[in-house]
């Protein structure tokens, strides 16, 4: 199963904490916490969630299916980036949002490279259609 960018950010903070406390981490230089705070990591994991139970049964939906989820997923998405100033994902966070959403399509059958060029999309445009972050 595709690995939620959240788990990775999890990791990420514990592992500078585990520095931090270890003393091989200069506090300046300690920004994981700061960048992903529970809030937003609760926020996109809800998010993700409900992503998650529309998957099953994907592989045999129509496009209009299909892109349904992946509008809503984006516009939940972009919702919790507006309550974030705007500024909970940036690039690296956005290409492993993008990813999760492709490589969990992927698993549950749909075509992905079928169903971009038959909407003239590249193969990551899935989401560009609906995204703001």
């Amino acid at each position: 199963m595709a690995e939620r960018p959240t788990t990775n950010w999890r990791e990420c903070i514990a592992k500078e904490a585990e520095e931090l406390a270890a003393g091989t981490l200069d506090p300046e230089c300690a920004c994981m916490a700061g960048l992903f705070p529970e809030e937003l990591l609760t926020s996109t994991d809800a998010v993700l969630n409900t992503f998650e139970r529309e998957l099953p049964g994907l592989g045999e939906a129509d496009d209009a299916q299909i892109l349904g989820v992946v509008e809503r997923v984006v516009l939940a998405l972009n919702a919790v980036n507006e309550a974030h100033n705007e500024s909970a994902y940036e690039t690296d966070e956005r290409e492993q949002l993008c990813e999760f959403i492709d490589q969990s399509l992927t698993e549950y059958g749909v075509d992905i490279v079928a169903l971009t060029v038959r909407h003239g999309l590249g193969r990551l445009q899935i989401t560009d259609k609906w995204r703001k972050w």
